[in-house]
C-alpha cells in the first residue's frame, strides 16, 4: 500500500506508523472489493474520529478513516466533525470487511450493506 496522496483514494490515519494492524486486513479486503483504491496518511490527531475526519477532508474521495485500541471509525469529508457516519468496535471483527465495504460504497453512491444483524 503507497502513501501516495496526490492520487484519489480513500486515506486511512495512523499516528506514528506507517502501517495498518493487521488485525484490519479484513478491513482493506472490503475496500479491496469495491475496487476504490487506499492510501495510508500520517494523521497526529488525539482520537480515531478527529484523524478520521482530517483524513476525510484530506481525501480527494471525501472519506477517511481512523482507528485507536476501541473503536475504528468511518468519516465522511461533509459531516460535522464530530459525527463520524460508521463507529464499530475493534471487538466487532465480524463487521470489518463490510465497514471498508461501506466506505468504499459511500464513494461509488450505492446501498451500504448490513453492519448488525
Amino acid at each position: 500500500m503507497s502513501v501516495d496522496t496526490d492520487r484519489p483514494a480513500i486515506l486511512i490515519a495512523v499516528t506514528s506508523d506507517t502501517t495498518v494492524p493487521a488485525e484490519l486486513k479484513a478491513l482493506l479486503d472490503g475496500i479491496e472489493e469495491e475496487e476504490i483504491p487506499v492510501n495510508i496518511t500520517q494523521i497526529n490527531e488525539p482520537t480515531a474520529v478527529e484523524r478520521a475526519y482530517q483524513a476525510a477532508q484530506a481525501s480527494r474521495l471525501s472519506v477517511g478513516i481512523g482507528f485507536d485500541d476501541q473503536q475504528i471509525i468511518v468519516h465522511y469529508k461533509n459531516l460535522p466533525s464530530d459525527q463520524p457516519l460508521f463507529n464499530v468496535s475493534r471487538t466487532d471483527t465480524a463487521h470489518f470487511r463490510a465497514l471498508g465495504a461501506n466506505a468504499a460504497r459511500l464513494v461509488k453512491g450505492v446501498p451500504f450493506k448490513k453492519l448488525k444483524d
